[in-house]
């Protein structure tokens, strides 16, 4: 699969200003890991960042956009599957899950478990 230089591409733009204006710095030279990382999801989910976060996305029948349900279950899956096939420490496997995470949730994709049922005693 080819890939764009990750810069060029709106979805990773909007991540980093996103982690800019949340925490101020630079998020590229803050953490060095965060767009190969990045670019590691694509290619073990063969598709571009852009491609993931239309994906998480649909439009409803009032021509609104909203989040897809299967979409972001999928992608959360997949973010499992990725940060589980790493052979690194379980610190480093959680920073692959979560700079993922990171990436959908700055592009509006909220990754929160639906309602939680409270049971009746």
């Amino acid at each position: 699969m080819e890939l764009k230089p990750l810069l060029e591409y709106r979805s990773v733009n909007d991540w980093l200003d996103g982690l800019r204006e949340h925490w101020g710095g630079d998020p590229v030279t803050d953490d060095p890991d965060r767009l190969p990382l990045l670019e590691a999801f694509c290619r073990f989910v063969e598709t571009d960042p852009d491609t993931v976060i239309q994906e998480c996305l649909r439009i409803d029948k009032a021509g609104d956009q909203r989040i897809s349900m299967k979409g972001r279950r999928r992608y959360a899956e997949l973010i499992d599957d990725f940060q589980a096939q790493s052979t690194e420490t379980r610190l480093r496997k959680a920073k692959r899950g979560n700079t993922i995470r990171s990436f959908l949730i700055h592009n509006g994709i909220h990754l929160a478990a639906g309602a939680q049922m409270v049971k009746k005693t």
